[in-house]
């Protein structure tokens, strides 16, 4: 099942309050981007987060969930608590190593 444009609408209102985050669609889905670097996506009208450290820390309750077959487990972050996500994605970017040179 593909995201709806609709979804990732709501998404990027709710991280409105952050600078630097950039999305690219991919096959239905979409990839998020906080100041150049992956820090998860919107997967069957899902907004997950890359497990790192950090967002594990300040998320300790948030389910581990599948975002596609064969992928890894992220993070269901709870979008609805706007404080929560400006706090957790630039603490996850942190933890993430910077972007490669094209």
């Amino acid at each position: 099942m593909a995201s709806s444009k609709d979804y990732l609408t709501f998404v990027l209102g709710q991280l409105s309050a952050l600078d630097g985050i950039t999305y690219r669609a991919m096959m239905g889905e979409y990839v998020l981007y906080y100041q150049g670097k992956v820090i998860g996506g919107i997967y069957d009208d899902r907004f997950l987060l890359k497990p790192t450290a950090s967002a594990k820390a300040l998320m300790p309750d948030a389910p581990l969930e599948i975002p596609y077959d064969g992928a890894k487990g992220m993070l269901l972050a709870d979008i609805d608590n706007r404080e929560l996500m400006a706090r957790v994605i630039p603490a996850l970017a942190a933890d993430l190593p910077a972007p490669k040179k094209k």
